[in-house]
């Protein structure tokens, strides 16, 4: 049986690229290992000239990113909850080099919080790369001891990690 919404995000994706004038193939990969409705659509960039690659991806990874948030909202809005699915918007192996990249971020972050016991305001990103790092700090254990949370308003919008307030005795 094929999954609707992994045929509709790679369809919604090519068409949005074909009428950009960039006509490629899209390939639609679910993660191993989980069990939401959540799927890699990665750009083929055979076909692709280096400038057309620049412009998927945009300063700063913006526009790939503003692809995705349009993919996962128009895709979602008005769907039935089991046609619903997150998508990840993939080219070149940029989502994987600016995953390792925030790892970093978060580990150094880490370190700096640890040592001045102050908390540090990162540099404002997109919501997508903050929500990254909200994962990382929530889901990693070695960070048990740290808290973040989303400050400002958007485009100034920035991530905070401090140090996790002790329970209540």
């Amino acid at each position: 049986m094929t999954d609707q919404r992994l045929d509709r995000g790679k369809q919604w994706l090519e068409t949005v690229l074909t009428l950009s004038g960039i006509a490629t193939k899209v390939d639609v990969q679910q993660p191993a290992g989980t069990t939401a409705a959540n799927y890699w659509l990665t750009i083929d960039p055979s076909s692709l000239t280096p400038v057309q690659k620049e412009l998927i991806i945009g300063a700063q990874g913006a526009t790939i990113d503003a692809i995705q948030y349009l993919a996962n909202a128009s895709l979602n809005i008005h769907a039935e909850a089991d046609l619903q699915a997150g998508y990840t918007i993939e080219l070149d192996g940029y989502r994987q080099g600016r995953s390792i990249e925030l790892k970093a971020i978060a580990d150094d972050t880490a370190n700096r919080v640890r040592e001045t016991g102050q908390e540090v305001i990162l540099q404002p990103m997109s919501s997508a790369e903050r929500r990254q790092l909200h994962t990382f700090f929530d889901g990693d254990a070695s960070y048990s001891d740290l808290s973040t949370e989303s400050r400002g308003q958007e485009p100034d919008r920035r991530l905070v990690v401090k140090l996790a307030q002790a329970p209540a005795a």
